[in-house]
């Protein structure tokens, strides 16, 4: 990069927000799972619209790349540098636009900048006496953003739906500047073109997201959690058919097999559930919580009375116990990671979705690559959307895997990416899901709200696979 370039973006965000030493870039150029890495001539860190808009006016005149990031938190090496056919490149950092505006009890609704975290969203709209319809794990870290980009869902799509339907307006910035969209979040504004539509999933390829308008939901005070276990996921599937019928209250369903489970409570040093109690453990467990006004609990254990195949059921309604059982959830993907680094090689993840009908034949598959490869297969998810995180340890060959287990995704008539995106670590099996029609009408409205191919070169791009940017020992 010449070094005019980088003395422009020091006058346009600041000199201090231009990082461009490698142990201060460090950070911005790997992604969470270790595996895809890149060298970025600067990380530049704008602190408001107007100063992405001068960072990208920029970058398009002189064709420098642009790799959009927020809480880096990502999975599949979307938003971390790599080659891609420009000779200088930028991590554009969000992580600055985090103002917050007043929570607007009417509408239910908020304007937040894109590098929010969801745990600030929360609070804030907690301390307002409402809620946020997204939450997951990584809350303290992903951001708004993020999640737009990416059409993240979490633990409560089954009751609000994914990130795409809590977003009634959208602010972002074309690769030449341009400002599009709006946050006036008007619930019947209908004219033309939808931008919360497009850029949600988007992956930071039409645009770069700088504000959003968003949904709040009603505060539920009154929870319940049960822990049950079952004998397959078909069991789960059925589980849950009978929650969705008859409990008005649920919030979220989640799946985690028995070596999930151990695995977290292992990481925990804690007892797995069903040991206590004498039993062994089941192949796999739902965890279910139910939010309402009132106390849920009789209509969730109306519910469950009379379902077969389910084993173990232990039910909170609140403290450490409730605590208990939403930290084996909630500290998985670190419980995960903890086990990766101590082996030496980063876990390898397929986030992927089947029809419910098709959970254990999905599980079967992916059992029986893991097997194949000699890889330690942990696997958990969102049940309500038959999504099932199926995350590999000690992993050797990782394209030959995916291969197998996409390849009968696809089969199955399901998704290859189910909340976390595509990237670069599944662009290439894109076709599996997408016509060719499909991908020319993605490229030609990518090239023409970015004809010089700037914004994140490389993502949702279907190319040979790739083998991670960081060699498995």
């Amino acid at each position: 990069m010449q070094p005019a370039a980088v003395t422009e973006f020091r006058s346009i965000v600041g000199a201090e927000h231009v990082l461009v030493d490698d142990d201060l870039r460090a950070g911005y150029e790997t992604d969470w799972t270790g595996r895809w890495t890149g060298r970025a001539d600067a990380v530049v860190r704008p602190g408001s619209t107007a100063e992405v808009v001068d960072v990208l006016r920029r970058c398009n005149d002189e064709h420098i790349a642009v790799f959009t990031q927020a809480g880096n938190t990502g999975l599949v090496g979307g938003s971390v540098p790599r080659g891609a056919g420009h000779a200088s490149s930028i991590v554009l950092s969000t992580r600055r636009l985090g103002a917050l505006g007043p929570c607007d009890e009417a509408s239910m609704q908020v304007s937040a900048g894109s590098g929010t975290t969801i745990a600030a969203w929360r609070a804030h709209a907690r301390a307002a006496g409402l809620d946020t319809p997204i939450d997951f794990a990584a809350r303290d870290t992903a951001t708004i953003g993020g999640a737009i980009a990416t059409n993240a869902g979490g633990q409560r799509v089954v009751r609000y739906g994914t990130m795409r339907s809590q977003v009634r307006g959208v602010e972002a910035v074309l690769a030449d500047g341009t400002v599009v969209g709006s946050l006036t979040g008007l619930p019947k504004e209908t004219a033309g073109l939808h931008w919360p539509s497009l850029f949600a999933g988007s992956e930071g390829t039409l645009g770069v997201i700088t504000a959003a308008r968003l949904q709040l939901v009603p505060r539920y005070d009154q929870v319940v959690t049960a822990l049950i276990g079952v004998h397959s996921l078909g069991a789960a599937a059925a589980l849950l058919a009978r929650l969705r019928a008859s409990v008005a209250s649920l919030d979220s369903v989640e799946v985690m097999t028995h070596e999930a489970v151990a695995l977290v409570c292992d990481h925990l040093d804690v007892t797995e559930p069903g040991r206590s109690e004498g039993s062994g453990p089941p192949p796999a467990w739902v965890l279910i919580e139910c939010a309402d006004h009132r106390d849920p609990t009789d209509e969730l254990a109306a519910a469950v009375a009379d379902v077969d195949g389910l084993g173990d059921v232990i039910v909170a309604h609140g403290g450490a116990r409730r605590e208990r059982l939403i930290e084996l959830r909630d500290r998985m993907t670190e419980a995960i990671a903890a086990t990766a680094t101590a082996t030496g090689r980063p876990v390898f993840k397929l986030d992927v979705a089947v029809p419910l009908d098709r959970l254990d034949d999905l599980a079967a598959v992916a059992s029986d690559a893991a097997k194949a490869d000699g890889a330690r297969l942990i696997a958990f998810g969102h049940l309500a959307e038959g999504n099932l995180h199926l995350n590999h340890l000690g992993v050797t060959d990782p394209i030959r895997l995916a291969d197998v287990v996409l390849g009968a995704v696809a089969d199955m008539g399901g998704t290859i990416s189910a909340e976390h995106g595509i990237g670069v670590a599944k662009a290439a099996w894109l076709p599996l899901i997408r016509t060719a029609g499909d991908l020319a009408a993605q490229a030609s409205i990518r090239s023409a709200l970015d004809p010089n191919g700037i914004l994140n070169p490389g993502v949702l791009t279907p190319t040979r696979p790739l083998p991670p940017t960081r060699p498995l020992p």
